[in-house]
């Protein structure tokens, strides 16, 4: 899907900002992974992936499919003085260019509803899964004051709340999960379980045995 990266920025700047270190606080409790290897998927700017730099040991894989939104998470690595521990990956999901068994923890937050072949990208994340290794990839707000929050954060910048609560209803809602269910199953992947709550969202955990 093509995007405008740069007002795809601004919104993530100005509307979901508050949302990024509250669900890094949660991955990191709910997987208890706080090193080695963190592959932040269809990252955006990578707000999840510096907060959750910023909150753990882990070295942050920032991959992005857009060439615009990878020079922004180049500049936001370097402002919040990740050099080092941030590296930014121009790929789709359902081809990424790292070793097998290679990454400790994968997330994404909100481009998983976009993702073109869910069978073959999960199938790509469980390959570069290490043994132990943990996803928590969905989309939520952290909590539903959060949520709420965020509505009304959109509702004064962009005057579409109805349009934007269905479209977080067609993402979040109760028949969502059915799809991911369907393609984790084609993608022959069985250790899985996916939250699915009002007060965090809807999140795929697959876990990959050691």
């Amino acid at each position: 899907m093509k995007i405008n990266a740069v007002e795809f920025d601004e919104i993530a700047r100005k509307i979901f900002k508050p949302v990024y270190p509250v669900i890094a606080a949660q991955i990191l409790v709910y997987t208890g992974i706080a090193e080695g290897c963190c592959l932040d998927i269809g990252c955006g700017g990578g707000y999840l992936g510096i907060e959750l730099a910023r909150a753990s040991n882990l070295a942050i894989y920032f991959l992005d499919q857009s060439s615009d939104m990878i020079e922004i998470v180049k500049r936001n690595i370097s402002v919040n003085g990740l050099q080092g521990r941030g590296e930014t990956i121009l790929a789709n999901v359902e081809k990424i260019p790292m070793p097998d068994n290679s990454v400790n923890l994968a997330v994404s937050r909100g481009s998983i509803f976009f993702w073109d072949d869910l069978v073959q990208a999960f199938r790509e994340i469980y390959r570069v899964l290490a043994p132990g290794g943990i996803t928590y990839i969905g989309g939520g707000f952290g909590s539903a004051g959060m949520k709420e929050e965020i509505i009304n954060r959109w509702q004064d910048n962009h005057k579409g709340r109805a349009e934007w609560q269905n479209m977080a209803k067609r993402n979040l809602g109760p028949d969502a999960p059915r799809k991911f269910e369907r393609a984790l199953k084609d993608a022959a992947i069985s250790n899985y379980e996916i939250v699915h709550c009002e007060e965090k969202g809807l999140w795929i955990i697959i876990r990959k045995e050691s």
